[in-house]
């Protein structure tokens, strides 16, 4: 009797050993966190839940945006593209009628601007009118920005928080009502790494996505990944409404991890990090490019993602702030 117990014992540790093993090497080649890989393979198909819903994507013009507009009208869902250039609007809704099988009427393209709040009542309801029902917003419209804090004018936080924390709210605000009327509805804000984590030479747009944090509850995140992958990763979250999502390579995705399980080890990594970064700025040098040290604005495409489903908001100011501050201050 004791002696099958031990072997039971021993099926299971071998068991866990293999489990582990098994895990770890997923790990290293995971492009996701666990859970919505597991979904990929397991869970809810984007083409059983997506077809024919309503989406209504901003910043649909080019980046995240564009690819969401093309691998959604392959799923058959209906889209409504917004953003401030009509023109590439049009390419986009022209490229979405040549690869899919939606007719013109099922594609809407709507001018707006995040930074004209007074707009998006109007806009809303343009929608509202043409489709009935809005399933799900995607919140991608926004821009980044890189430069030191002490060399940053305060009209440049004012004029990103209004765009990527502010117009956002506004927009949400105005859709939102009719969700809760319809009694369903996704709402989606495409972020980044910098609503974690604080970023030494981006506080601006750290604050602005930060800003953003208490007000919504799932997540997942990308880094320098294919856009169509993050897109296709995307969708599965979606599809599976799960709450949080996390789309990384490595080895930012461990870096994710280690600030979510272990953030006084990632404190220790960030500050080496950002030592390297201000230098590399200063010096004109960016992420392998020979850049202006100066402050440029530029539409996140391909770079760290972060997004956050639609949960219930509470808002808080002082921490964005706080963290993306932070690091600036470190000795270089």
């Amino acid at each position: 009797m004791i002696s099958a117990t031990m072997d039971l014992l021993s099926l299971l540790c071998y068991c866990l050993v293999v489990y582990v093993f098994v895990q770890f090497i997923r790990f290293l080649r995971a492009d996701g966190d666990l859970t919505l890989l597991w979904c990929e393979c397991f869970g809810n198909k984007p083409e059983d839940k997506l077809y024919k819903k309503v989406v209504w994507i901003t910043g649909a013009s080019s980046g995240i945006g564009e690819e969401l507009a093309y691998q959604l009208a392959k799923l058959g869902a209906f889209l409504v593209l917004s953003a401030r250039r009509v023109a590439e609007l049009e390419r986009v809704k022209q490229n979405c009628l040549d690869h899919s099988k939606l007719r013109v009427k099922d594609i809407l393209v709507l001018l707006l601007d995040l930074n004209v709040s007074s707009s998006h009542k109007d806009a809303t309801k343009s929608v509202i009118q043409y489709f009935g029902k809005i399933d799900i917003l995607i919140n991608n419209a926004g821009r980044s920005q890189r430069s030191l804090f002490l060399d940053t004018n305060l009209d440049v936080y004012e004029a990103i928080m209004h765009l990527n924390f502010l117009g956002t709210i506004s927009l949400t605000k105005c859709v939102l009502p009719y969700m809760i009327k319809q009694e369903k509805g996704q709402i989606i804000t495409v972020s980044s790494l910098a609503g974690l984590v604080a970023a030494p030479v981006s506080t601006g747009y750290a604050s602005s996505k930060h800003a953003l944090q208490p007000i919504s509850e799932n997540s997942a995140q990308t880094c320098k990944m294919s856009t169509a992958r993050c897109v296709q990763l995307m969708l599965v979250g979606m599809a599976n409404e799960l709450k949080e999502m996390w789309i990384s390579g490595q080895p930012l995705l461990l870096y994710v991890y280690l600030w979510q399980y272990a953030p006084t080890l990632a404190w220790l990594v960030a500050n080496k990090m950002s030592v390297k970064r201000i230098k590399n700025l200063k010096s004109g040098l960016w992420t392998g490019c020979l850049v202006s040290p100066q402050l440029f604005l530029h539409r996140p495409s391909r770079w760290l993602t972060y997004v956050r489903s639609w949960g219930w908001w509470i808002f808080g100011m002082s921490s964005p702030y706080r963290q993306g501050l932070h690091l600036l201050f470190k000795p270089t």
